[in-house]
């Protein structure tokens, strides 16, 4: 079977899901490909054009539920849980895709595309809603690494003292992260609500 980008983008994908980045080299790709090495040449320059490739194809498999007519706090969370969903899907991509790729986020993804339609209906004002997105992406990936790196559990675990740490039984209380990252989201539209207060009500300004 000819290699294909799309071929070594997904075989590369179950090496990482697999064994993780930095177990991915060249050589072990050209082998799950049943491939020589230097035939990949052809189709990708390095590791670093994979990791991207990959990336990519995994961003643009990021799928949510079309709301237009709900409150736009309601779209803000399905689109977040939706996004968590699918870094839940690829860990250990996800991770590495969080904290060296910074373009891992592009316009033209359906997360972003679904979160500046969304931010418009809640009467952010144009001209806002690049920054005010990036915002939203920045805290939302910024615990979704915490979360998938295990930093989330560790960082909640570190209690003072005076604050109880096991239940009746004696069983140590763990983070929930799922209540966590509600939190979160709570945060960001009580937010919005309060710098945005004519779409406080679920419709923007223009509705």
């Amino acid at each position: 079977m000819p290699l294909t980008e799309a071929g070594i983008y997904a075989a590369a994908l179950r090496l990482i899901d697999a064994d993780g980045v930095d177990a991915l080299t060249m050589r072990k790709l050209a082998t799950a490909l049943d491939a020589n090495p230097m035939s990949l040449y052809h189709h990708v320059p390095n590791k670093e054009a994979v990791l991207r490739g990959v990336a990519r194809m995994v961003g643009a498999q990021f799928r949510t539920v079309t709301l237009e007519n709900a409150p736009w706090q309601e779209r803000i969370r399905l689109l977040a849980t939706d996004f968590r969903t699918l870094a839940h899907r690829h860990p250990k991509l996800m991770t590495y895709s969080f904290s060296h790729q910074s373009d891992f986020i592009q316009r033209e993804d359906p997360f972003l595309t679904g979160l500046t339609a969304t931010l418009g209906a809640a009467g952010v004002p144009l001209l806002e809603i690049p920054e005010t997105a990036a915002i939203i992406c920045a805290v939302i990936t910024g615990v979704l690494n915490a979360e998938l790196s295990g930093a989330l559990h560790q960082w909640a675990n570190l209690k003072p003292p005076t604050v109880p740490t096991a239940d009746e039984d004696g069983h140590r209380n763990g983070p929930d992260e799922d209540h966590v990252f509600r939190l979160v989201l709570d945060t960001l539209i009580t937010g919005l609500e309060g710098r945005h207060p004519a779409g406080r009500d679920g419709q923007g300004a223009g509705h």
